[in-house]
């Protein structure tokens, strides 16, 4: 199945203690159905230091299940559902349910 939400892409939060909060997806884990998305689930984290880093509290971004995110409608930024367009040279395209914009190019 292809990619619905992909690295890169502007997501915004459905359910959770973050739920109305929007950021860029920075990592996605397919096989747990899981996202890294910037500013969203923030945990602050104990560090001890080392050689490399410096030590104490550290804000760190934890995954979200996909199915508490969608992905932003690139006319207006609101949830929207991903279709999917063939061109006519046989490409397939990310399509927002929302507007009919194609999301990626």
């Amino acid at each position: 199945m292809a990619a619905k939400i992909k690295k890169g892409d502007n997501v915004v939060v459905l359910t959770g203690k973050d739920k109305g909060k929007s950021g860029e997806v920075l990592r996605v884990i397919p096989t747990e159905d899981r996202a890294v998305v910037r500013g969203v689930n923030v945990a602050r984290k104990h560090q001890k230091q080392t050689a490399s880093e410096q030590g104490g509290i550290v804000a760190k971004e934890l995954t979200i299940h996909l199915s508490n995110v969608a992905l932003a409608d690139p006319k207006d930024g609101k949830p929207t559902r991903v279709g999917f367009k063939v061109t006519e040279d046989g490409r397939k395209q990310r399509v927002a349910k929302r507007s009919g914009d194609v999301i990626d190019g």
